[in-house]
């Protein structure tokens, strides 16, 4: 069991009055309880942090870890695996390999890298645009667009084919579990998953293509060593879910954030050049992340003038950081052309979000294609009647109805 700074614990995730608003208790726990005792959904206690001078520094700390299989840390969600976070995947990519792993993806996912691929995003987002018109309106933008476009690039990207898609999602969807599937569900998810990408991986074996998972087989790190079968296949499995479920729903998120207040949209329709550091802003502002990261602390460390003991599980919600008025001036409103922007969004230190750049190049081309194609683009319901998704680990909205 984590230890924490005793007092009545919150239950968490906490909750917001509306899919794009923030939980109130944000602010109070960022000026009177900084490190916040909560109890997750497994009903273990873990301490919450949500100032963003604190999240930083936990994030980037050695001694605060991903080792959520370690003795007496908190489990995160009701099921018996304790949550997505505990998986086989994970537990793969742990430890000091999982630096020598980020080493032998990071050219993947260089920025020089995704500004080749923007084209073919580029088409892919006109395509699906064409669709959503011919289709007519009300249309569903998470579906028609935030969905199959991430699931594109990846598939792509991995070399598998997009018929397949839909059972990702699914998978993805156990896999990401808060308390919504139950525990066979979740083994049977994993195990399918596994042996989808352990086929794939033999495929590819007898016929080496120019995708990623291609190039893993054949790569070895400065050492000679070469990723094993089982961390090949998590390679695949964490792509597919990191690289879809969340930016899909990011998407979707990103639109209903500029459309919820149609003069963020028109301020963008009138001058594109703003795109990018509109899709910064939005990363930040975004209330609807998700359970956050959490971390297992190895030693006792000192966060926000509290000693934490050795096995406490602290969650780090990047999303109330990014809403700290210390970090960022005006934080609780928008301002499309924030730069500097150091949002944690993305995470921070040694396990930052490996797939970002590709993220921000999905999320910059969706809004430049719909800006163009679509400027009178704008919620077919009113803003409160969004709603959220429940019950994963990653935040999202159910859909995205739009109207043009």
């Amino acid at each position: 069991m984590s230890h924490d700074n005793g007092g009545p614990a919150r239950a968490y995730p906490l909750t917001a009055s509306g899919a794009l608003e923030a939980p109130a208790e944000w602010a109070e726990l960022r000026a009177a309880c900084p490190v916040a005792p909560v109890t997750l959904p497994s009903g273990d206690r873990a301490a919450l942090l949500t100032r963003y001078a604190d999240v930083k520094q936990v994030l980037s700390d050695p001694r605060c870890t991903r080792r959520l299989d370690a003795e007496g840390a908190a489990r995160i969600s009701a099921d018996e695996s304790g949550g997505v976070f505990n998986s086989s995947m994970a537990e793969s990519l742990n430890g000091a390999g999982q630096q020598r792993w980020r080493r032998m993806l990071t050219k993947w996912f260089t920025t020089k890298r995704m500004a080749a691929l923007r084209p073919a995003i580029e088409a892919m987002a006109e395509r699906l645009v064409d669709e959503m018109v011919a289709h007519g309106y009300p249309a569903d933008l998470k579906a028609s667009i935030g969905f199959p476009l991430p699931v594109w690039v990846i598939c792509d990207l991995l070399g598998v084919p997009e018929t397949d898609r839909d059972r990702f999602s699914r998978w993805s969807d156990m896999l990401l579990n808060l308390d919504r599937y139950g525990q066979h569900e979740i083994d049977a998810a994993q195990r399918d998953f596994h042996a989808y990408m352990a086929g794939h991986l033999e495929a590819r074996r007898a016929e080496l293509g120019e995708d990623l998972l291609s190039s893993l087989l054949t790569t070895t790190d400065a050492d000679g060593g070469r990723l094993t079968d089982d961390q090949l296949a998590a390679t695949g499995q964490a792509l597919l879910i990191a690289g879809h479920e969340t930016t899909a729903n990011m998407i979707g998120k990103m639109l209903a954030m500029l459309l919820a207040d149609r003069r963020r949209w028109e301020r963008l329709v009138a001058d594109r050049s703003l795109v990018r550091t509109a899709v910064e802003e939005v990363l930040r502002f975004d209330a609807n992340s998700g359970f956050g990261m959490p971390r297992y602390v190895t030693e006792d460390i000192e966060v926000a003038g509290t000693v934490l003991a050795r096995g406490t599980t602290l969650v780090c919600s990047m999303a109330a950081a990014n809403r700290d008025e210390e970090a960022f001036a005006g934080a609780a409103g928008m301002s499309l052309d924030r730069s500097p922007n150091a949002h944690l969004a993305f995470g921070a230190g040694p396990h930052s979000c490996l797939g970002q750049a590709l993220a921000r190049t999905e999320l910059q081309v969706v809004l430049d294609v719909l800006l163009r194609r679509l400027p009178s683009l704008e919620l077919a319901v009113a803003p409160d009647a969004l709603r959220r998704i429940e019950g994963l680990v990653v935040g999202g909205l159910r859909e995205v109805p739009v109207r043009w």
